[in-house]
Formats: structure tokens, C-alpha cells, sequence
């Protein structure tokens, strides 16, 4: 009998995601040597955007905390539109592209390129990428056996994000019943998710945030509020100010949204899903402030985790800027100014500036996610 050692068995380990992709890569090298990187993004149907999500190529990234909307990927589109891969074996084809995504990949000094869509059951989710420093090596013969990966890597990342939306609609099922209850609607957590995402990504280069974190903050900051269940409706409904032992009840949210999150993890097997603490800190700490002075345990500054700190500012942001049955919505301008006052305070001074450096991204996603009659 002949021993045979399994090229991938390392895919079997508890591993991230990403040092999953990076096995992949090894093994495709092992055969193809030319293939430099191999990139994921994925795709946000409710704004169009595809964004940068996970590579296997270390320090080699171009498109390190990159997004557009399809409409402005021309080549990228028409390969959804046709549902099959492209293989561009000269890059030089694209060297006149005025499209940012193409002029990266260029500077960098790509020659070759394979795209393949990814779909989930018909459901578009994303583009893989298969980049080359060598001109003309996808070869039929190559593509059929780089096909076989691509598909393995598409179905690693599948379920990746499917365990993460299980995940989300546990929650959210358990949420509609905070929702028919809760003042805060759903629009607030399309708008608020959203500018938790604007921030972290302005953080990236100062905190060194891959995408895959960022992608994480932006899935799992809908969820910060979800201990809101457990606090009863003559508190979380009433009207107007809470007196200090209805505050103290309201203040215990926190601590219950992260053991109720704790328990759906185990309930679902998913407490191994990658930056699961990025939930757990989210739902727990976001009511934290730098000064001190927050719930439920009064960490200061940097003790606070960063995921806490930037939702802390997209939710403080969005509850200014929004109508409620006990206040009217500020505007934008009235809003920063309070946010200004809170940085370095009650707000992390950091987060408060990526906000603002990206206001009009805010307005665009104010317009998007505007409340309807229906909240």
C-alpha cells in the first residue's frame, strides 16, 4: 500500500477563513507556481457595491480596503451579465482602463488575470480572482484543473458567510419581536451598519484593519441593541424619561445581548465562526465611553474594543439624525456639532473623525435607507 499524503488536509483544522484560502493557494502553487494571488469580493445586493473581502498574498494587495458599485466595473459586470469566468491573459488589454480597481491591479504589475462569479443556489455573491506576474498562463488545460479550487474556495467562503447569516437570522427572528417594541426600526440598522463600515475602513490604515474585520463590523453591528428583548415593554416603550431605577433596568442590555449571544452560538454550533468576539464585543460594550463613565463596566479609551468604539459613534450618529416618538430628527449640521462636543469624551475621538471625513457617503446612505412610512 502506498502512503499518500492529503495536499489540503490542513482544511480539516480549525482554521480562519483566510488561513484557509492561503492552504488553497499553497496547493495551487504547488502546481501552478505562476499564480501570485488569490482574491475575494463580494457583493452587497442592497447597495450594489462589491467590496474587497479576503486574499491569500500577504502583504501583496492592491485592493486592501477597496469597494465600488458595479455599475462603474463595466468588464466585471458583463461577466455577470454572461454568468461565466474571463480569462485576460495579457493585462495590458486594460491598461487604458480610467477605472481605479483596473489602474491598482496594473501598478502592481499583474499580466494575468481569471475571474470567476460565485453564486450560492442562482444567488450572485461575489468574484474570485486568480492574478499571474506572467503573461499567457491560463491555458485551457490549467483553467480546467484551477476550476476544481476555485470551486472548493467558493464553497469554503459560501459557508463562511452562510454560518454568519444563520447566525444574523436567529437574532433577527429573535429580534422581530424587539422590533414591534422597540422605537428604533429597521432603517436605523441598514444606516447605522453602514456608517460603521465608513468608519472602519477610514481606520484601516492607522489600526491596521484587513477587510474581512471591517466586512465583520458592518454584519454584526445590526446586532449591538438585541438584549433590548429582554428589558419590558413599560420601560422600553415608555415615552418619556426614564427614572434612575428604569435607567438602571434599560442599562442591563448590554450584558444581556452578550450572554443571549452566547447562547445562540452554542445553540447553533457556531461559536468557531472568525471574529465571533467582534459580536460579542459589539453587543456588549457599545454603550462604553472613552471617559469612563459608561455601561456595563466602565471601560476607559483603548480598553473599550475598537468594534465597540465605532459602533458606539454610527449608532450615537444615526439616533441624533433620526425621528423618534419622543423627538424630532436633527439635522446633520446640529448632529456633528453634538458628536464634536462628545469626541474624547463620551465618543472615541478617532471614530468621530472618520465619520466626518466621509459626510457626504453619510448623506448618500441618509438617502438610500430613508425612513417610509413604515419606519
Amino acid at each position: 500500500m502506498t502512503q499518500h499524503r492529503d495536499a489540503l488536509e490542513q482544511l480539516n483544522d480549525q482554521l480562519s477563513l483566510r488561513e484557509k484560502l492561503v492552504v488553497a493557494h499553497r496547493s495551487v502553487s504547488d502546481q501552478f507556481p505562476f499564480i501570485a494571488r488569490i482574491a475575494i469580493a463580494i457583493y452587497d445586493p442592497e447597495t450594489s457595491l462589491l467590496k474587497t473581502y479576503l486574499h491569500s498574498s500577504g502583504e501583496d494587495n492592491p485592493l486592501e480596503n477597496y469597494q465600488a458599485l458595479l455599475d462603474d466595473a463595466p468588464s466585471l459586470k458583463k461577466i455577470l451579465e454572461k454568468g461565466l469566468p474571463r480569462v485576460v491573459n495579457n493585462l495590458l488589454t486594460f491598461e487604458d482602463s480610467n477605472h481605479e480597481h483596473a489602474k491598482r491591479i496594473g501598478r502592481q504589475g499583474y499580466a494575468a488575470s481569471y475571474t470567476l462569479p460565485m453564486f450560492n443556489e442562482g444567488q450572485f455573491i461575489g468574484f474570485m480572482f486568480f492574478n499571474s506576474y506572467e503573461e499567457g498562463v491560463f491555458t485551457e488545460s490549467v483553467l480546467s484543473q484551477i476550476d476544481l479550487y476555485g470551486h472548493i474556495i467558493s464553497l469554503m467562503v459560501i459557508n463562511e458567510l452562510s454560518a454568519i447569516n444563520t447566525l444574523k437570522a436567529a437574532v433577527k427572528t429573535a429580534g422581530s419581536v424587539t422590533h414591534y417594541r422597540d422605537p428604533e426600526t429597521g432603517s436605523h440598522l441598514d444606516r447605522m451598519s453602514r456608517y460603521s463600515r465608513l468608519i472602519a475602513k477610514e481606520l484601516a490604515a492607522k489600526y491596521d484593519l484587513d477587510d474581512t474585520y471591517i466586512e465583520h463590523v458592518f454584519m454584526f453591528s445590526p446586532l449591538h441593541d438585541i438584549g433590548k428583548i429582554g428589558i419590558p415593554d413599560n420601560i422600553l416603550l415608555k415615552p418619556d424619561s426614564l427614572d434612575k431605577a428604569e435607567k438602571n433596568i434599560m442599562k442591563t442590555h448590554a450584558r444581556k445581548g452578550r450572554i443571549m449571544i452566547d447562547e445562540l452560538l452554542e445553540n447553533f454550533g457556531l461559536e468557531n465562526i472568525k471574529y465571533v468576539d467582534v459580536l460579542r464585543n459589539i453587543a456588549e460594550f457599545h454603550h462604553e465611553a472613552v471617559n469612563g463613565t459608561g455601561y456595563p463596566t466602565g471601560k476607559k479609551g483603548e480598553d473599550i474594543p475598537l468594534e465597540a468604539r465605532i459602533v458606539a459613534v454610527a449608532d450615537v450618529f444615526d439616533a441624533l439624525t433620526s425621528e423618534r416618538s419622543y423627538k424630532h430628527a436633527w439635522d446633520n449640521k446640529k448632529a456633528i456639532k453634538t458628536l464634536r462636543q462628545l469626541s474624547g469624551e463620551m465618543l472615541d475621538r478617532d471614530c468621530v473623525d472618520a465619520l466626518l471625513k466621509n459626510i457626504e457617503q453619510v448623506e448618500q446612505i441618509q438617502q438610500q435607507f430613508s425612513e417610509d412610512a413604515y419606519g
